[in-house]
């Protein structure tokens, strides 16, 4: 099925895992080391799908603050501009609001900064590297 759908599956998971591989390690060069960490359980994940393929994943969790920080955002680069980076947030947001959330927490690649600002996150900090990436904290509410 297309469109974006929370990960209930095994299949699903590697699915996700490969897109993160795609566009983290594989083409931003982020070690595979780090990539898969001690939060996949915890987390809940993502998947978005074109045509039956795996297009993008994200993935929160809840941070110690109470707030659901969203991780691992992800589209494969044929298939952005196409508006699934907007499509995983709305999923990730809904769901985070769903389970009591009420503030989202991030940290985005100031190349993605604009696009998160856009959704109404609000930069927190200086700009830090995450990863060898350089990254700022960004927030917003979420309540209803």
């Amino acid at each position: 099925m297309d469109g974006v759908q929370r990960v209930e599956t095994e299949a699903a998971f590697r699915e996700a895992i490969a897109v993160r591989y795609a566009v983290f390690v594989d083409e931003q060069g982020v070690s595979a080391s780090i990539e898969v960490d001690d939060h996949e359980d915890e987390a809940t994940h993502f998947l978005a799908r074109a045509d039956g393929r795996a297009v993008g994943t994200a993935r929160y969790r809840t941070a110690e603050s109470g707030a659901a920080k969203v991780e691992r955002v992800a589209v494969r680069a044929a298939h952005r501009g196409e508006g699934w980076g907007a499509r995983l947030m709305d999923a990730v947001e809904a769901d985070a609001r769903e389970t009591g959330h009420d503030r989202a927490v991030l940290h985005a690649q100031t190349s993605a900064a604009d696009f998160y600002a856009a959704r109404g996150y609000e930069r927190v900090g200086d700009v830090f590297d995450e990863a060898g990436i350089p990254h700022i904290a960004m927030e917003r509410t979420i309540d209803k």
